[in-house]
């Protein structure tokens, strides 16, 4: 697969990625850390603000490969 268009299938999956993970977060949070507390709220919403950080980058990395031969 070319680079060009891993780019353009990384960008479709991360959108995608990010929308449901968001939706799933908010939908979590608010069944276990909402009304707990704000500390209860802070660490879960800051964790689950950087959870999805690892997987954003292994898209990345795979996007920026370059292309073979």
């Amino acid at each position: 697969m070319k680079q060009r268009t891993r780019k353009a299938a990384g960008t479709v999956l991360m959108v995608t990625f990010l929308v449901v993970y968001t939706l799933v977060m908010m939908a979590i949070g608010g069944e276990i850390a909402t009304g707990r507390g704000i500390a209860v709220e802070l660490i879960f919403f800051a964790a689950a603000g950087l959870l999805w950080l690892p997987v954003a980058m292994a898209i990345i990395r795979w996007m920026m490969r370059p292309d073979p031969g």
